[in-house]
């Protein structure tokens, strides 16, 4: 796998990429790869932190798998290409937004004006094989981006930690909130958003309130 991520990434993540847990999954990857559809592109795996080094980071949204149906994943939780049908989770995402902040219904999926903002658009693992959801877990990446968690958590402050369901919730459990601002809600699938744990949680306006208190530019979500 060739680990082609932003510069400042690299720094903080250079022990990381020299374990043998990596090595492990970079040929699992590779592997998988060569024989196998899978998502996001291969020049994509790593798009969450080149387009938000991590000096710029203000935001992080903890997603789990990448899409894993043709044309959606573009290494941005939540995000899709542009002109892709958006899914139901960020129909949601969006729903929830447009009602927060009064903003309208965004025409396009592709969430990069987020990430070069500063969100960090953080999937738990960052590839998937084409039609099987949950493929690729399991294989290291859970303890790749919690090392990228832990090293926000601990060599930045005030950020702004967005923990969306069950699983976001256990990713982010060791992030020190005596530093950080963690806002947690249900997922916005619909099977959660329906049950009342999604709209209403007003995250949008919330990060921008705490962000502004610390003197810190606001998101343009």
């Amino acid at each position: 796998m060739n680990v082609n991520i932003e510069a400042t990434w690299k720094d903080v993540l250079k022990d990381e990429f020299e374990k043998p847990y990596f090595e492990k999954l970079s040929d699992f990857v590779k592997k998988e790869y060569s024989k196998s559809i899978c998502f996001p592109k291969g020049n994509e795996i790593f798009s969450a932190f080149n387009h938000c080094p991590f000096d710029n980071v203000k935001v992080v949204i903890i997603g789990q798998d990448p899409y894993h149906g043709a044309n959606q994943a573009n290494g941005l939780c939540f995000s899709v290409h542009d002109g892709i049908t958006h899914p139901p989770s960020l129909i949601n995402i969006f729903k929830e937004l447009t009602t927060d902040i009064n903003k309208s219904y965004p025409k396009s999926g592709d969430l990069t004006v987020w990430a070069e903002q500063g969100v960090l658009l953080l999937n738990a693992t960052l590839t998937v094989r084409s039609g099987e959801a949950g493929s690729h877990q399991k294989q290291g990446w859970e303890t790749f981006t919690d090392a990228v968690i832990e090293q926000i958590s601990k060599n930045k402050k005030h950020i702004v930690f967005l923990l969306w369901g069950g699983f976001a919730k256990k990713k982010g459990r060791n992030i020190d909130q005596n530093k950080h601002n963690v806002l947690a809600s249900g997922h916005p699938s619909p099977l959660s958003a329906n049950r009342g744990y999604w709209f209403g949680n007003k995250h949008f306006s919330q990060t921008n309130k705490f962000l502004k208190a610390n003197n810190i530019h606001e998101i343009l979500w």
